[in-house]
């Protein structure tokens, strides 16, 4: 690694992926000891990691992230925003609407429901 280039290490993981792997074990009903040992973890370090105290290992990261059914990917920062609006559609509720509803924009703005119907 060229001298001019340091390493920076992380004090703990980004404040909304920890409030996400939360979420996730808090949507499949499970307590920091299971899901610890799901993962061959003491709840004590599975707490540390939800409450930033602790950053884990890459390896255990990935371990986390695949046992609460996501992955970890690398995605060029051009595309960000289209996989941020992919996983915003992901997460809305499905309504009960016709199949022939149109294409929404990638990019638009959130829509209330009866900005929606114009």
């Amino acid at each position: 690694m060229p001298s001019h280039i340091r390493p920076k290490r992380l004090n703990r993981l980004p404040d909304d992926l920890r409030r996400e792997l939360i979420e996730e074990r808090h949507s499949r009903g499970w307590s920091q000891a299971e899901l610890g040992q799901r993962l061959g973890l003491p709840q004590m370090h599975i707490s540390g990691i939800e409450t930033g105290k602790i950053v884990p290992r890459f390896d255990t990261l990935l371990d986390l992230v695949r046992v609460l059914d996501h992955d970890l990917l690398l995605v060029p920062r051009a595309l960000v925003p289209a996989v941020q609006a992919l996983i915003r559609d992901h997460r809305r509720p499905h309504r009960d609407t016709d199949a022939d509803e149109g294409e929404r924009p990638l990019y638009a703005e959130e829509l209330d429901e009866e900005e929606e119907r114009r």
